[in-house]
């Protein structure tokens, strides 16, 4: 009988470790605007759209105290980036983390307003989430039409606040991108500014004949962080991914982002979603009333052996 219960035990710790678990999981990046509260009921049809999405981490911008509540709805780890102990309903801070699975160690800057994160334990395998937001000057709605060189809007992309802001938080940047070879780093949220991959040769066409490599989008790219959504949608014609359009006005750009760094890791899907504030997104099956003037992106990652 003992031989017979050990052979039981040894059977069930064999296939406890066959038993992996899921190798894939979503991330969504969500400029919800003012808290979601900009339009009736916002909060409510922001929760019903993440409903719809289903992402295991949520990095979010313009949290402004409904992030705790978004949260505790859908069943999600909370953290909001801001110095320990703050509220975490408090309705001045920008940026949060919202995660299926459990978090690891804080990871805290100087510049919480504008980037901060959190570690993720997923699947045993630690993962750094950074959720980000930059200032949007200086801003154009067709910076093709400046009547500006290439080079000259490059000078003019420097005179602003986005410019001084990442200069502040590179230093943390290249820190944790040079150790993503061991611990996968995930930067995700709304950058303001147009991509350089969306400027290139294949899509002068659409702007004045310039090819633009935007410095804010290009730096990360020369840390060796991936845009996931323009590297599965390689097309900017085809696929533009536009996530900021004003009505009445020629005004689309791909603005929102989620970059990734790291061996361990592989984006294999990337989808945008954009609807004007208060009008209806149609998802999945559902048509909700849109809380955001942002719309969003959504990879889903793999974890490589």
């Amino acid at each position: 009988m003992i031989r017979i219960c050990s052979l039981f035990v040894l059977l069930l710790l064999v296939n406890c470790k066959e038993t992996p678990g899921p190798s894939t999981f979503k991330v969504m990046a969500w400029n919800i605007l003012h808290g979601a509260n900009d339009i009736p009921n916002g909060r409510e049809h922001a929760i019903a759209i993440i409903k719809e999405v289903n992402p295991d981490v949520i990095l979010m911008v313009e949290t402004y105290g409904s992030g705790k509540q978004i949260a505790d709805t859908l069943g999600y780890n909370f953290h909001l980036i801001a110095p320990e102990g703050t509220a975490l309903d408090d309705k001045r801070i920008n940026l949060s983390i919202m995660s299926k699975y459990p978090f690891g160690k804080r990871i805290d800057t100087k510049y919480p307003f504008y980037l901060g994160g959190r570690e993720v334990v997923f699947n045993n395998q630690t993962i750094r989430f950074f959720s980000n937001w930059f200032h949007y000057l200086p801003w154009s709605d067709a910076p093709e039409t400046l009547g500006m060189t290439s080079e000259e809007l490059l000078a003019w992309e420097q005179t602003g606040s986005k410019y001084e802001m990442i200069q502040k938080v590179l230093p943390y940047l290249k820190k944790y991108a040079s150790q993503a070879d061991s611990i996968p780093m995930i930067f995700g949220g709304d950058l303001n500014t147009p991509s350089h991959l969306d400027w290139g040769e294949n899509a002068k066409s659409l702007h004045n004949d310039l090819i633009v490599p935007w410095y804010a989008t290009k730096v990360l790219e020369d840390m060796g962080l991936v845009d996931t959504y323009r590297t599965l949608n390689p097309d900017p014609i085809s696929h533009p991914g536009i996530t900021w359009d004003t009505k009445g006005k020629k005004d689309e750009h791909r603005i929102d982002y989620i970059y990734y760094k790291s061996p361990k890791l592989k984006a294999v899907q990337s989808q945008s979603y954009k609807a004007f504030l208060g009008d209806t997104l149609r998802i999945n099956t559902n048509k909700i009333p849109y809380p955001s003037d942002h719309g969003f992106v959504v990879t889903t990652f793999q974890l490589t052996k």
